[in-house]
């Protein structure tokens, strides 16, 4: 179902970031995986379709890298999803321009079916 499709997950947590991984790869999504922002450089050549990106990260914030990634030709039509645990940034994140939502922790049973839906290029804001 997913095949071609590669994710991005830039996430400080160790667990988090296994959490969705795991996730991804049940579904044959390939994913790469950076904790901080220094390892973008080292990726532009990996395609991606779509960026979890969690929005407490050390040295930057989240909402600092949603600009960074949309000034970047590589990144710029691609949905990037703030990806987080409070859900009280989600007005926050729908107003920096983030494509969606989605609150930690993911579960297995609704994320497929938000995955296709971002993938279709449907915002998806929902907290759990």
């Amino acid at each position: 179902m997913f095949e071609n499709v590669h994710a991005l997950i830039i996430d400080d947590n160790p667990v988090d970031a296994d959490v969705l991984m795991s996730l991804l790869d049940r579904l044959g999504v390939k994913a790469t995986w950076v904790e901080n922002y220094a390892q973008l450089d080292h990726i532009d050549q990996v395609r991606v379709q779509i960026i979890f990106l969690d929005l407490e990260l050390p040295g930057k914030s989240g909402y600092d890298l949603l600009d960074m990634l949309r000034t970047h030709p590589i990144y710029q039509q691609v949905p990037i999803v703030a990806y987080t645990s409070h859900s009280s940034e989600m007005s926050n994140a729908r107003a920096a321009g983030f494509h969606s939502f989605l609150g930690k922790p993911l579960r297995s049973t609704t994320f497929p079916d938000q995955l296709t839906r971002i993938l279709n290029n449907e915002s998806v804001w929902e907290i759990r």
